[in-house]
């Protein structure tokens, strides 16, 4: 697990999106699944289904209104006030605005970020999959724990299972109801707000809002000037930069040096037969995922870089995989249930060949790079990797 975050908690730190909300300050996690996804259609459907949904009594949900896209998350350690959650609804252009508790908890022994939600209005505000499943919201809103694809095909949680839900000081035995990203960097579990009110989870301390797409930084200042003290708002997911052809720098320190690609490369190479730990990023740990054994790897060349492989994607310019260097990473978008979101990344070592921690049951290896649902390699800038890092 992530070891606690140095600064005074809770806060929101580089571009991860829910990073330290929890009172007890240890930092969430959140990591990338990896491997090919060679699923069939009917495979990814299970991630938004349930598993032994007749077992629960019916529960209402509304059926899925106008989805939108979240682009601002707003977090503090205590409930917002309803006069601040008034002027961000009312503010010009705001398509919508969803109030939910934000913290981190344990969940099956792995501590990650967890949303309490009304299952009926914030499934508006989810991926297309997940928003359009009845029973996934059914199940939520029934008492079950939906976790995300991540979490569930590489942490080995399994559907229907029983599993402790919580806090160091209150858990419950809960019910694993779904599979299903909810599209937001380092959020792996989502309940209920009643679930969450009964493991006596912070009350209304967050809130989503969708912004018109082009003017997101605008409304993040905009929004910021509204805030109480000790509240945050940063953009959810920003976008990977894709430079135009010719467009990515060669030197000037904004790309890492000769001897530091092979510091990377070398450091990567120790860690070879070290098995695949969902969340591990240290020997002691026992093994690494697949941002685990990047993070590791930069480190040893004096480059930060963020713990979550979407935001890692953004430690540089994103570049076809045609053009990669040895030095650079690879990147997958291999989640069903969040078409575009990076979940898995590796290092290039030139020759069609990279270092990756593949999966769950595999040990970090080197593997011959395929390209199914890649999105690019990553030139990593180094200023701008330590930057985000936070």
């Amino acid at each position: 697990m992530r070891k606690p975050d140095r600064r005074v908690l809770p806060t929101i730190i580089g571009v991860s999106v829910l990073t330290t909300l929890a009172a007890n300050g240890a930092v969430l996690v959140a990591h990338g699944q990896g491997g090919p996804d060679t699923r069939t259609n009917a495979e990814h459907q299970k991630f938004v289904a349930t598993s032994g949904s007749t077992r629960l009594s019916p529960t209402a949900v509304a059926p899925l209104g106008k989805r939108l896209d979240p682009h601002i998350l707003i977090a503090a350690p205590t409930a917002l006030p309803a006069g601040t959650v008034d002027k961000v609804r009312r503010t010009k252009g705001v398509a919508g605005a969803e109030v939910v508790d934000a913290v981190q908890a344990v969940v099956a022994g792995k501590r990650v970020g967890m949303l309490g939600v009304e299952p009926s209005t914030f499934r508006n505000f989810t991926p297309k999959p997940t928003a359009q499943s009845d029973s996934l919201w059914r199940n939520v809103a029934a008492g079950d724990v939906a976790i995300s694809f991540t979490m569930g095909s590489d942490g080995g949680v399994q559907l229907g299972s029983q599993v402790p839900v919580g806090g160091q000081q209150r858990q419950a035995q809960t019910r694993v109801g779904a599979y299903a990203t909810m599209g937001i960097g380092d959020v792996d579990a989502v309940i209920s707000r009643a679930t969450a009110r009964t493991l006596g989870v912070p009350t209304g301390n967050a809130m989503l809002v969708s912004v018109p797409k082009k003017k997101v930084t605008g409304y993040l200042k905009h929004i910021r000037k509204m805030l109480p003290k000790g509240a945050k708002a940063v953009e959810v997911n920003p976008k990977i930069d894709y430079p135009e052809p010719g467009k990515v720098p060669t030197a000037q320190g904004k790309v890492m040096t000769a001897q530091q690609v092979q510091t990377v490369i070398r450091a990567a190479q120790t860690r070879l037969g070290f098995p695949y730990v969902w969340g591990g990023e240290s020997e002691a740990e026992g093994g690494y995922d697949c941002s685990g054994l990047m993070q590791y790897a930069f480190a040893k060349a004096g480059i930060r870089l963020p713990r979550v492989a979407a935001d890692q994607a953004r430690a540089g310019w994103v570049i076809p995989y045609g053009k990669a260097r040895p030095g650079d990473m690879l990147i997958w978008a291999n989640d069903p249930t969040a078409p575009g979101y990076i979940s898995h990344i590796a290092l290039y070592i030139g020759n069609g060949k990279m270092i990756a921690a593949p999966r769950r049951g595999t040990v970090v290896q080197v593997q011959n790079v395929y390209t199914r649902n890649m999105k690019g390699a990553v030139r990593v800038n180094p200023g701008h990797s330590n930057r985000i890092a936070g």
